[in-house]
């Protein structure tokens, strides 16, 4: 199991969804710990100015974006539709 630290920015960006959405969120971070389920959340390596980090799914629309802290730690730096590449 991946141990799941969370950024400051991250922290504020997840404050401003919805509740509906937090709970999915939360739901998909618990899946996210296990990396049996990585397929499925669809992680992935970004490329460009983003390309030491990776990202994973929450919905069709909103996805979080991480990187490696270690082997087993990673950290959650944003949240949010496709906007939060710019």
């Amino acid at each position: 199991m991946l141990a799941v630290a969370y950024s400051p920015t991250f922290a504020r960006m997840f404050k401003k969804l919805e509740p509906e959405l937090q709970q999915e969120a939360v739901k998909k971070i618990e899946l996210f710990r296990d990396a049996k389920n990585h397929r499925a959340l669809k992680v992935h390596k970004l490329h460009g100015q983003f390309s030491d980090k990776y990202s994973f799914s929450v919905n069709y629309y909103i996805r979080i974006v991480f990187s490696h802290l270690s082997a087993g730690e990673v950290i959650l730096v944003a949240i949010g539709d496709h906007d939060i590449y710019k």
